[in-house]
């Protein structure tokens, strides 16, 4: 055929040249011979394909001088086929955004596997959107995507690696020396989140070796800068068909030298050419139109394709021809390829053998969303592996290169960031070939021979622009000193001369702007970062800045739009990616109240910096009179985004999110006790509270272990005592709560003590909820019994453990304060135990949780261990108590300084004569004790205070408050104090409780105090 006798010539001398220089000149010879072959084959196909590569300048002015040339009627764009409708929506966008397919309610895919997204950016120097561009505004013109969907893209990853989730690398390949910095001004890498990114023109060597010889031998540093200097500049300003045929000839070397073994990478492309071209050959026999009128947009890489399904279907005659002289392959003579690439290529198939198609199998019931997100050039950069500030330079290029070329891009009428009135003037040349008819013409001198003049020719050298070179050199050193940088004209003049040196090692007639960030680096940087922006960071916002592209109101989703409409009253351009501060003073404006309201509910559902409070707080019960805000939401916009994929309102999914957590796989019970939290506080929705308490309850009772047992009995507490002010009678879901979970912790404490994987907090914890509820699980019907079982059956051995059941043996009857103070006394005796003491101080500390009134006892166990423990045992133990206290017990400490501060002196001048009360002297044996209270005043308890030495030096008045409280009251025969009728030891032996006694003379004194009383008790 015509196509390919043309390069036939070509095919020949590359073979002698393999056989002349080559040491295994069979095998360079096969490869070289499958190049052309590829090049020749994607030539000959009837519907034109344009090969092109992602965000290349070279590409988006290729593809606008053939669109105006050419005026196809239909256009087939390599991108997902489900992102069409959205297309339209990018005249309300300023550059870069990304197309986004989003689901989070999955099914047909495993579970746990979302929610699944895929993006796919949009730059104004790309390929894909002057044909966008072209399409759209054109009348007639059809745009047909014919890529995989996002469904069919997750449905071949889930075949492939069915147990590894989705892959985050379509189209980028591995990046280790391209990836973006992570230390990139703002969030801007983070842009896209963790979505699938898919692209058009993935061209970048799979065969990691053959990547690592093109970065030496070109004296670059990676992937992006051998791009740009090798084919990008060499294809600017290339004829048409220069172009198709070296980007198809790049496309079939990457395509041949490949890994064998790809990880599946070579099974995915083939199945996703099957799909682009079985969709472009339906909509051929659907529509009806001419291949001829039509261009088929994608990948170098897929350019050269061997598929069945390849190329549009040939009518009788062609056929007919095809099978008498069909496309010569490679040398049989030729031994195969080595094992480190993939062997050439197949000829065609047989006519017919394609007319089958490709069977496409059909999506699941995944209801996916679909919108716009804002994307930048460092997010991109990041995406898909391509050097920090390449995209940045890309665009600057092509600003340059329509300048130069005189070429008319195509936009969309109204783009948001499209400067006005900057369309560049056409060349005669450009003016003469956007007149020509709508349709194009035939093509015959397409298939004329090109790559031998342009592989021969070496590349035209521009001179250097000393004008730009010495722009750029001023301007960095100038921003270099705004950012910190000791830089001086010396510097500037040092980055100049080092630019031209750098580019004439690499061979470079004029530097790039690669060499002139190296050289920034090299005489400004040294070894010195003052800022958070380094040099390289300035150099790319010099060269282009990295853009941010912003998704205007009217493509957001009804929910991003109510977000806008409902703050409109704080007067904030919240489309602005600066932070704004927002002051609400709702007692003033109480009109704002609404506004506070769906602030902190973005609060909880956007990301941290989004909507940051400085003054306020809106808790259980609480609000704040004023408030002060810190707003960010123009950069968080695709969060809000894709908050809108959830639901149409900010309630709507705030509700779904919290039913979500309820609900989850790993949900357990204090997450389902802060969503009734969350639903209360900021939806003050009682039917969800409900909803949620009821999981909270199943949640409860389906646990079997105690992790989370803190945390509920914190958020119950809560939550009770918000119902018991704000509600006349407790929910229905709070009373089973407490009863089921009495019962289900009674059940659970005797394994808690036990387990050696359950900490003390935790099992204090239950004890807490056992002991502190235990009124209201009483009132509700619980048996006390069982807590009294579950207690004896526990058998701790741990020392913090064994504390912990005292305390709790004692809050119920069952241990008495003073057996509890002679085991403690017992432990401080015995030189075995002595050691493992401070472990049982800190589980008396934790016992303060479920038996707060043991606080007076904590503080006297740890002033007698502070007195008695020797130092080598004290001294390494107190940075164990402090760090309990703070980690574990940080909300006892209060109580303890409190008890502490009653306990000890308040002054210095009385610590000298100041005797602890539970050290107080006893009288010796036989001897009366003098003083009030007798002999049993030295013999009560070591817990003694100025209560009790009250009461017992006042006898008579216990006994008349016993008899007006209807009680009997008995006196130790030692200490003379007995009924009223017996002496009293305040006012003499010989004195008897009567009349003239202090609590009758009490009583006489205030008598309107004493009927007061006396009618509260019935009396």
């Amino acid at each position: 055929m015509e196509g390919h006798n043309s390069f036939g010539q070509l095919r020949g001398r590359l073979v002698d040249a393999a056989a002349a220089f080559a040491a295994d000149s069979a095998t360079l010879a096969e490869i070289l011979a499958g190049l052309v072959d590829d090049v020749a084959w994607a030539l000959d196909e009837r519907l034109e394909i344009f090969p092109v590569c992602h965000h290349s300048p070279a590409s988006a002015l290729a593809m606008a001088r053939r669109l105006r040339e050419k005026r196809p009627k239909v256009i087939y764009l390599e991108l997902c086929e489900d992102l069409r409708p959205l297309l339209g929506e990018l005249r309300n966008c300023s550059l870069p955004v990304a197309l986004q397919a989003f689901a989070h309610e999955l099914t047909g895919f495993p579970a746990g596997s979302g929610p699944l997204s895929v993006i796919a950016p949009i730059t104004e120097a790309s390929a894909e959107y002057q044909a966008i561009a072209y399409a759209l505004e054109t009348p007639g013109v059809e745009l047909v995507l014919v890529d995989w969907s996002a469904d069919h893209l997750f449905q071949w990853e889930n075949r492939r690696r069915p147990a590894a989730g989705p892959s985050t690398d379509d189209g980028a390949g591995p990046a280790p020396a391209d990836a973006a910095d992570p230390e990139r001004d703002g969030d801007q890498p983070a842009l896209h989140g963790d979505a699938v990114g898919v692209e058009i023109g993935d061209l970048r060597p799979r065969f990691a070796e053959l990547e690592e010889f093109l970065l030496r031998h070109g004296r670059v540093r990676h992937w992006s800068e051998w791009w740009d200097q090798y084919v990008e500049q060499p294809l600017a300003g290339a004829d048409h068909d220069t172009y198709r045929q070296a980007m198809a000839l790049v496309g079939s070397l990457f395509r041949r030298l490949r890994p064998s073994d790809d990880d599946g990478r070579h099974a995915r492309d083939e199945a996703r050419e099957r799909h682009m071209w079985t969709r472009i050959r339906e909509h051929l026999a659907s529509s009806g139109v001419d291949p001829a009128d039509c261009l088929h947009v994608c990948g170098a890489f897929h350019a050269v394709s061997r598929v069945p399904e390849f190329g549009a279907p040939a009518p009788a005659a062609d056929a007919a021809s095809t099978a008498v002289d069909p496309v010569p392959a490679p040398e049989p003579a030729l031994p195969a390829a080595s094992a480190a690439v993939q062997p050439a290529a197949p000829g065609p198939p047989a006519p017919g053998a394609a007319e089958a198609g490709h069977e496409i199998p059909p999506v699941t019931g995944t209801r996916w969303l679909y919108g716009l997100i804002p994307s930048s050039h460092s997010a991109i950069e990041a995406q898909f592996g391509l050097a920090g500030g390449s995209v940045s330079i890309a665009a600057a290029t092509w600003a340059k290169a329509v300048a130069r070329t005189g070429v008319a891009p195509f936009r969309l009428s109204g783009q948001r960031g499209a400067a006005k009135g900057a369309r560049p003037a056409k060349s005669r040349a450009a003016t003469r070939s956007g007149a020509g008819p709508v349709g194009g013409t035939s093509r015959p001198a397409e298939g004329a021979e090109r790559l031998s003049g342009f592989l021969e020719s070496p590349p035209a050298l521009d001179g250097i622009d000393e004008d730009e070179l010495l722009g750029w050199s001023v301007d960095i050193v100038r921003l270099a000193r705004r950012n910190g940088y000791l830089a001086s004209t010396a510097d500037a003049i040092a980055v100049f001369e080092s630019s031209i040196l750098l580019a004439g090692m690499r061979n470079r007639a004029r530097p790039t702007p690669y060499d002139f960030q190296d050289a920034a680096v090299t005489c400004i940087e040294k070894d010195v970062v003052p800022g958070r922006r380094d040099v390289r960071r300035l150099c790319e916002i010099l060269l282009g800045g990295d853009r941010v592209g912003q998704v205007g109101y009217d493509a957001l989703p009804p929910l991003a739009r109510d977000v806008h409409d409902r703050l409109a009253p704080l007067g904030l351009d919240l489309s602005k990616r600066t932070v704004q501060r927002a002051l609400l003073d709702l007692t003033a404006n109480p009109e704002l109240a609404p506004c506070s309201h769906l602030l902190w509910m973005l609060r909880y559902l956007l990301p941290d910096g989004a909507v940051r409070p400085i003054l306020g707080v809106r808790r259980l019960g609480e609000r704040s009179p004023q408030e002060s805000w810190d707003l960010a939401i123009g950069r968080h916009q695709r969060v809000l985004i894709e908050l809108g994929y959830e639901a149409v309102t900010v309630e709507q999914a705030l509700e779904q999110r919290l039913r979500r957590a309820a609900w989850a796989p790993d949900a357990t019970a204090a997450g389902a006790l802060a969503a009734v939290e969350d639903a209360v506080t900021f939806l003050d929705s009682r039917r969800l509270a409900d909803e949620l308490g009821a999981r909270a309850v199943e949640l409860l009772t389906s646990e079997r272990t105690v992790d989370d047992a803190p945390e509920v009995l914190r958020r119950i507490r809560r939550l009770l005592d918000h119902y018991r002010v704000s509600e006349p009678t407790l929910p229905a879901w709070c009373e089973q709560f407490v009863t089921r979970g009495y019962a289900h912790y009674c059940t659970l404490l005797p394994i808690a003590f036990a387990a050696e994987d359950t900490t003390v907090r935790q099992v204090a914890s239950m004890l807490g909820f056992l002991l502190t509820l235990e009124n209201l699980a009483l009132a509700l019907g619980c048996d006390r019994a069982q807590l009294e079982l579950a207690v004896r059956q526990s058998h701790p051995e741990e020392p913090a453990r064994t504390a912990l059941l005292w305390a709790a043996q004692t809050r119920l009857g069952q241990l008495s304060m003073a057996e509890l103070r002679a085991r403690c006394d017992g432990l401080l005796a015995n030189p075995l135990v002595i050691p493992a003491f401070p472990r049982y101080l800190a589980g008396f500390v934790q016992a303060l949780e479920p038996v707060p009134t043991l606080a007076p006892f904590v503080v006297e166990v740890i002033s007698k261990a502070f007195a008695r423990l020797p130092d080598h045992v004290l001294l390494p133990w107190l940075p164990t108590l402090i760090r309990t206290l703070r980690d574990h017990a940080a909300e006892h400490v209060p109580t303890l300084v409190r008890e502490a501060g009653r306990t000890f002196p308040a002054g210095l001048a009385d610590l000298d004569a100041w005797t602890a009360p539970w050290s107080a002297p006893a009288a010796p044996p036989g001897q009366a004790a003098t003083g009030p209270g007798g002999a049993w005043a030295a013999a009560r308890p070591v817990v003694a205070g100025p209560l009790t030495d009250l009461l017992v030096g006042h006898p008579a008045t216990t006994d008349a408050l016993a008899a007006l409280l209807d009680l009997e009251t008995e006196w130790p025969s030692s200490t003379g104090a007995g009924r009223a009728d017996q002496a009293d030891p305040v006012a003499g032996s010989d004195n008897v409780a009567g009349p003239d006694s202090e609590a009758t003379a009490l009583l006489d004194r205030f008598p309107t105090t004493a009927a007061a009383v006396a009618a509260l008790i019935g009396r």
